[in-house]
This record gives structure tokens, C-alpha cells and sequence, in this order.
């Protein structure tokens, strides 16, 4: 039976970076331990892990398998299922490891760490080195006036207890669908006096009734009637902030951008977009027949817009 590739066994892409593999690794390896993990495959399946990691995790060895597969690498020595097993762990720096197994060991000995009778140093019992918090990760969505303005947001999250708790997140003006946010401390908690993760939010924008948002640029759907887009009209129009009054010109034609600049957002930098009115010409519910009889007379002496079009000739026009 031929063996996996090893960038599908740790479900990372070829151009995985080295802080990529470390980090799928990681998942794995405490996912797969037999000391957590008693599915009947678990153990070979944690050694197909480590191999992969032992071959990718080397330039060399990992070149040659680039180039050569699993013959580039055949004769190297592969991962073993435990730390003393064939140079299974030889590529590990010991945060990974103590990261990974220090829970295992700790729980095993009794010690605090990996020195002591029951450890690997020989010596006397060493305090154990202290382990960062894994950061959280979380999607918000803010709603489209907090994002254009700034603001405050509270969300809820569930803790490992089940316990929920309540955060205050603070939204910078102008902040945009795909962004950011990092709040300090509210990860995953540290190990051996290590410092909390911090919670990361993936920010998505709202939408709005009537906003549309280009970058820091507002655009908003005016209609006019047909006699205001002929005569032209002065239209008064809500800002994020204020009004503003918006002068559509005579003849004006459905689709037309009218720009008002400086008044779309103004983010947390001081930078700010333009607002634009778009006009679109409704027609009218209903007409009398005295206006509509008056209507069909001008009909014959206004211009058939689509003349000039290119497809007028083909389509009789």
C-alpha cells in the first residue's frame, strides 16, 4: 500500500511556511497522543504524523522530498511514536515539546517538569519553562454604523467551563469587512506562569438600508421624477453626520454620480472618502389623462436615446 503524501497528512499546501507545518504539527500531535487519544489507530496514525513533521520540518530532507517524493527520503531515519524512538523528536525545539507532552509528563512523574527521577534531564527537578497562551479566534459581525463611525461592541464568549463572559471591543472608524481586531489577554490561558493568548476578531460589516460603502467612500440609490430630471432639482440628503444638499442638473440621466467630497467616512487615521448621490428616475404610479395626452404630444419632438447605439440598426430602431 503506498504511503500518504506528507503535506496531506498534515494538511498543509506544498508552500506551507515553517510556522504553518509547526503549527498543524502542534494540533495534531495533541489530537493523535495515545495517552489522550484510544482510537486503535491512533498510535499509527501519531507516527505517520511525526514522520511527515521529521522529513518536512528539515530543509534538506525536505527538499529532496520535493523533488524525489518518498524515495528522495527513504534511507533518513523516520519519526518514531514516542521521544526515544529512532530520532522521532529530533526536530522539535523544546517549546513545541513541552507544549505538546508536558501535561503527559508532568501527570505521569508527579515532577514539574522534565528533569527529576522520572524525567529526561537526570538532575534535580527543574520548574518547567512557561507556555503562552494559544490565541482564540472568533467572527463578529459590526453593524455598518459602528464600522463608519467607531464605537463599542459587547459579545459574548463561551469559556472552556461553559461559563460565558462578556467583552467590550473597541470598533476604529472606518474599519472594513475583513479586518482585524486583537484584544490582549482574552485567550486561551497560559501554562506554568505563561501568558494568556489574546482573542482575535474577524470583523465583518453590516449592511445598511440605504449606505452602500467603496472603501471609505459612501454611495446612496436618489430617485427623481422625470420632470426633475429634465428641469433639475435640489435634493436635500442624510450624511452619516448631518445633511447635505445635493443640486441634480437639468437633463440628468439614470446611473449619473453626483460627488460630494469629503463627506463619506472619516476613519481612525483623520482619511476620509466622498459621498456619492446615484440617481435613478422613477416613473410616476399613475398619471391623469390630461397629463399623460400631454405626455404623448411632447413624445414626438424628444430624442429616441437609444439611436446611437450600436445595436439600433440590427434591432430596427
Amino acid at each position: 500500500m503506498s504511503k500518504r503524501d506528507y503535506y496531506e497528512i498534515l494538511g498543509v499546501t506544498r508552500s506551507a511556511s515553517s510556522d504553518e507545518l509547526r503549527s498543524a504539527h502542534r494540533k495534531l500531535a495533541r489530537k493523535l497522543h495515545p495517552d489522550v487519544n484510544k482510537d486503535a489507530d491512533a498510535s499509527e496514525r501519531f507516527a505517520e504524523v511525526q514522520e511527515a513533521y521529521d522529513v518536512l520540518s528539515d530543509e534538506e530532507k525536505r527538499a529532496r522530498y520535493d523533488r524525489h517524493g518518498h524515495a528522495g527520503v527513504s534511507g533518513q531515519p523516520a519519526g518514531g511514536p514516542g521521544p526515544g524512538g529512532g530520532g522521532g523528536w529530533s526536530d522539535v525545539d523544546p517549546e513545541t515539546f513541552e507544549s505538546i507532552f508536558g501535561d503527559f509528563f508532568r501527570g505521569r512523574s508527579g515532577a514539574d517538569g522534565f528533569g527529576g527521577g522520572g524525567g529526561f534531564g537526570g538532575g534535580g527537578p527543574r520548574s518547567p519553562r512557561p507556555v503562552r497562551g494559544v490565541d482564540l479566534e472568533h467572527e463578529i459581525t459590526v453593524p455598518f454604523m459602528t464600522a463608519a463611525l467607531g464605537g463599542t461592541e459587547t459579545i459574548r464568549l463561551a469559556d472552556a467551563d461553559g461559563s460565558v463572559q462578556s467583552i467590550e471591543v473597541k470598533v476604529p472608524a472606518g474599519i472594513t469587512s475583513g479586518s482585524t481586531l486583537r484584544v490582549r489577554g482574552k485567550g486561551h490561558p497560559g501554562r506554568s506562569g505563561g501568558a494568556p493568548g489574546d482573542l482575535r476578531l474577524r470583523v465583518r460589516v453590516g449592511s445598511h438600508p440605504w449606505y452602500r460603502r467603496d472603501g471609505l467612500d459612501l454611495q446612496m440609490d436618489v430617485p427623481i421624477s422625470i420632470i426633475e430630471a429634465v428641469t433639475g432639482v435640489a435634493v436635500e440628503l442624510p450624511l452619516l453626520k448631518g445633511t447635505v444638499k445635493v443640486r441634480v442638473p437639468a437633463m440628468t440621466s439614470s446611473g449619473a454620480r453626483l460627488r460630494v467630497p469629503g463627506k463619506g467616512i472619516t476613519d481612525a487615521g483623520g482619511r476620509s472618502g466622498d459621498f456619492y448621490a446615484v440617481i435613478s428616475i422613477a416613473a410616476p404610479d399613475g398619471l391623469a389623462d390630461g397629463d399623460r395626452a400631454e405626455l404623448e404630444r411632447l413624445a414626438d419632438s424628444v430624442p429616441d436615446p437609444r439611436r446611437k447605439l450600436p445595436w439600433a440598426a440590427e434591432a430596427g430602431e
